[in-house]
């Protein structure tokens, strides 16, 4: 299968989206916040945050550019990948890189847990104010590296929740 027909985009709300598994952009306590966080912990239950509570016992939380499993709760996904963007702070320390991490650790735990299909949201363009055409440049890069290794990945999608991050997208995708 042809890495292009492997991504595909969506506009729309991640919570709802029939997956294996969807990311969320989880803060470094895992406790749940505002954005996709909040909304990914409202709509899968007290199920997630139970087993956020497991993860922060054994290790204390999730540090930035990293990714952890749980259960996707009452989500239509079975799990939930949850990564700690980065706060854009000007580019100067080394906020593209964990960017990218946060995407590369999300497919690589996919992977180990023989997920299919996965769902991303924007990762650090909403209150951590991550530029979006970087964080979208970085975002497709880094998909794209990860599924020509030609793992076991059948489809990533790219889940928008506003118009200017759909039209980045499917710029960066050939799309339009």
């Amino acid at each position: 299968m042809a890495l292009h027909q492997k991504i595909q985009l969506l506009k729309g709300d991640i919570t709802k989206i029939l997956v294996d598994a969807v990311v969320n952009a989880a803060n470094t306590s895992l406790m749940g916040g505002g954005g996709v966080d909040g909304a990914i912990h409202r709509a899968g239950g007290p199920a997630i945050l139970d087993d956020c509570r497991k993860i922060v016992l054994r290790q204390g939380g999730c540090k930035v550019g990293e990714a952890v499993i749980t259960t996707g709760g009452k989500l239509p996904a079975k799990n939930v990948i949850h990564t700690v963007g980065p706060v854009w702070n000007g580019g100067g320390n080394n906020e593209a890189e964990k960017l990218a991490n946060c995407y590369c650790n999300s497919l690589r735990i996919a992977e180990e847990n023989g997920i299919k299909t996965i769902a991303f949201p924007n990762i650090s363009t909403g209150i951590y104010r991550f530029p979006k055409d970087t964080a979208a440049e970085i975002a497709v890069q880094t998909v794209v590296l990860f599924l020509e290794k030609d793992i076991g990945l059948e489809q990533v999608i790219f889940v928008c929740f506003d118009d200017e991050n759909v039209a980045l997208y499917k710029k960066l995708l050939g799309l339009i």
